[in-house]
Order: C-alpha cells, then sequence, then structure tokens
C-alpha cells in the first residue's frame, strides 16, 4: 500500500454567501476562487445555501440504501446497464487496473437511450435511464431534489469561475443547457485493513468540469495531492469539498489543474458514506478555451501530458474512456467493439 504520511498543509475554505454580500465581497470570493484551484485544485465551500435537512435526507436515504438486502442492491446491478449506470459492488470498479474497495449506485441525468447508427459516436452509448431499487423508492425521489440543488450551485460556481478568468459569465452555460450528463455517485467504503487500509480509491482526476462532494461528518479518507505530498481533507461540517475536473484545465490551458486525488478506506469496524456530485456538460459538448488575460496567462503551464490518461475537449470523450476503464465486466459484456484486441 502507498504511503499514507500526511503533510502539514490544509485546504483553503471559501464562503458562497459572499457572492451575494455586494460587489466588493463577490470580486473577492472569485478572486478566492481562482487562486484556490490554481494553487489547489481542491477547495472546501460553506455557506452554499443548500438546506442542512437535504443534506440529512440525501445522507439517511443512501445509508438505507446499502443497509437493503444484497438481493434487492444487485436488481439494479450496472452489469445490466449498457449505460454504466446502477450498483457496483465491492470490488466492481477499478483505478489505474487496481480494485477498488467501496460499493456504489451511479446515477446519471435520466434520459432515453440515443437510436446510434454507424456514424454515431461511441460516447453516446452513455446516454440513458438509471436503475432504481423498488424496495426504496424515495431514493429517486431524494436524487432529483439533490440533484436540482447541486445544479443550482454548480453553476453559479461555473459563472463565476469565467469572471475570475476574465471571461463572459455566460461563457460555459451553452454546454450545459439542453441535455447536461451530470453524474451522481452514492458510494459506501467499508473497512478493510489486514494490517492496512486498502485503495478505496486510487489516485486519478475527475474527467468532467467540477465536483462537489458530500462525506459523512467525522469520516476522513480523501487525500490531494500537493507538490508531490498528500494533503489529508477530513469533512468541514456544512461544507463541501470542491474540485475542478480535466476540461477546467483545458478550458484555462492548465492555468487551473485538475488535481490527482485518492481515497483510502476505513479501518475494518467502521465504514463512510460519501456522495460526490460530477457537474458535466453534454456528451457532445466541446468546452471553450478561455483566452487569459495577459498576468493569468503567462501562470498557465498546459495540458497535462500523460499519454495513458489522454485529456479530450469533447466531454463524452472523456467520460467514455473514464468508464471503460472503471468498469471493464460492464465493458466486455455491452462494449466489447470498443475494446482493445490482443494481438
Amino acid at each position: 500500500m502507498t504511503d499514507t504520511t500526511l503533510a502539514p498543509a490544509t485546504l483553503p475554505v471559501l464562503d458562497f454567501s459572499r457572492l451575494s454580500a455586494g460587489p466588493a465581497e463577490a470580486a473577492a470570493f472569485r478572486t478566492e476562487l481562482r487562486e484556490a484551484t490554481h494553487d489547489y485544485g481542491f477547495f472546501y465551500l460553506v455557506g452554499h445555501g443548500v438546506p442542512e435537512e437535504l443534506v440529512d435526507r440525501v445522507m439517511t436515504t443512501s445509508r438505507r440504501f446499502f443497509d437493503l438486502p444484497e438481493a434487492d442492491k444487485l436488481a439494479i446491478e450496472n452489469l445490466n446497464s449498457p449505460h454504466f449506470r446502477g450498483y457496483t459492488r465491492v470490488g466492481g470498479e477499478l483505478t489505474q487496473g487496481r480494485i477498488d474497495w467501496r460499493e456504489q449506485i451511479d446515477i446519471g441525468t435520466e434520459r432515453e437511450p440515443v437510436a446510434l447508427t454507424a456514424d454515431s459516436p461511441a460516447y453516446l452509448r452513455l446516454e440513458g435511464p438509471n436503475q432504481w431499487p423498488d424496495a426504496l423508492p424515495e431514493l429517486r425521489e431524494v436524487v432529483a431534489e439533490w440533484y436540482a440543488a447541486l445544479t443550482r450551485l454548480s453553476l453559479e460556481l461555473l459563472q463565476a469561475w469565467a469572471l475570475s478568468l476574465g471571461a463572459d459569465e455566460h461563457v460555459f452555460d451553452a454546454a450545459f443547457a439542453e441535455r447536461p450528463s451530470t453524474l451522481i455517485k452514492i458510494v459506501r467504503y467499508p473497512g478493510k485493513s489486514d494490517p492496512e487500509p486498502k485503495q478505496g480509491v486510487g489516485a486519478h482526476k475527475d474527467s468532467g468540469v467540477l465536483t462537489l462532494l458530500l462525506v459523512e461528518p467525522g469520516k476522513g479518507g480523501l487525500q490531494v495531492e500537493k507538490d508531490g505530498e498528500w494533503i489529508d481533507a477530513p469533512p468541514i461540517p456544512g461544507a463541501f469539498v470542491v474540485n475542478i475536473g480535466e476540461l477546467l484545465e483545458v478550458a484555462t490551458n492548465g492555468y487551473l489543474k485538475a488535481t490527482v486525488h485518492r481515497v483510502i478506506s476505513p479501518r475494518i469496524g467502521d465504514d463512510r458514506i460519501s456522495i460526490p456530485f460530477f457537474y458535466s456538460p453534454a456528451l457532445d459538448a466541446t468546452i471553450p478555451v478561455l483566452p487569459l488575460p495577459a498576468e493569468l496567462a503567462a501562470e498557465a503551464s498546459g495540458i497535462t501530458a500523460d499519454p495513458d490518461n489522454p485529456i479530450f475537449r469533447t466531454y463524452g470523450e472523456n467520460a467514455l474512456k473514464s468508464r471503460l476503464r472503471a468498469h471493464p465486466d460492464v465493458a466486455a459484456r455491452h462494449h466489447a467493439d470498443l475494446l482493445p484486441t490482443a494481438e
């Protein structure tokens, strides 16, 4: 297991309510937002206005899902879905080819499957319906409220980023306007230490635009890479952990960096609920590249060059790349034609 020693550093804490506290406070918030995601790619967000009652209900309902009998969860197993939706049992997802010690349900934007032709981009296969547990109908109801609340928050954040980078605040709106491809994961990390904790999620970057992460209070495990060291990012009461994805790195030519992060599993006898909300544009959307002000452009280091993880401007290509790698069993069952053939 990778060394889990933590560097003596912390992530910035930003107060979203400053955006509505007058022009000076709003401008200061935008500057802090830009600097936090230039320096770290991660921050805590407080003052976001998402009702505490909704947060509690989402967490409670998520816990009830994982408490269901195994048969009820496997009835919506993601192996049944060519769109990579539904329940993944412990050990059913990979990061960099290694097993992630977690179980989860993946929930995307609810749509009918696309009628595909021979010329259709492969990433359109991701569009389709979710799978919902018959044994817990309230999950669908609370997720719909969560989706609406976090979509509003995400759009306002994205507009604040645009202004902070010298662009029109609506420069990203078109990519999200009609067919966003937002993904919600509801994740449970069971305890696993024999003798050391295991890979809850391996080191990776997010493939979309931004992520809002809700973590069960008092449950650590998230770590963020900074200057070659790992920074611990335990939950702060009432806060989301926010990070940018690869598409904001593309949009700013590397001025903002999608940051590598990982999750260490809890020890035996404990577990952890985590709910990331991946705010993502339409599958066929191409993220605009912003003409940065000169002083920011001078600090833009270009898009990360990694032959094992190419970053694409079209979101669907990024998303499909991630799903095929993470769920090789689903890929083999439904998308074998997209997999490399042995020579």
